[in-house]
C-alpha cells in the first residue's frame, strides 16, 4: 500500500497499482519516472474528491 501522502495525491485504483510498479524499479531514470509520474497523476486526480475513492473501486 502506498503512503498516506500518496495516496491522497492518487486517487484512482490503477494510478495506485502503477505508483506500486515504478516505486519498485531501482536507478536512477526509473526514480526520475516516479516523480515525473506522481506530479502528473497528482494534477490528474486533483479534482477528484476525497470521498469518490474507495479501495474497491473499479476505475
Amino acid at each position: 500500500m502506498p503512503p498516506k501522502f500518496i495516496q491522497r495525491l492518487i486517487k484512482t485504483e490503477c494510478g495506485r497499482a502503477k505508483y506500486l510498479e515504478l516505486a519498485d524499479r531501482s536507478g536512477f531514470l526509473a526514480k526520475i519516472r516516479l516523480v515525473w509520474f506522481i506530479f502528473f497523476a497528482g494534477i490528474k486526480d486533483w479534482n477528484i474528491p476525497e470521498s469518490d475513492w474507495i479501495q474497491d473501486s473499479k476505475s
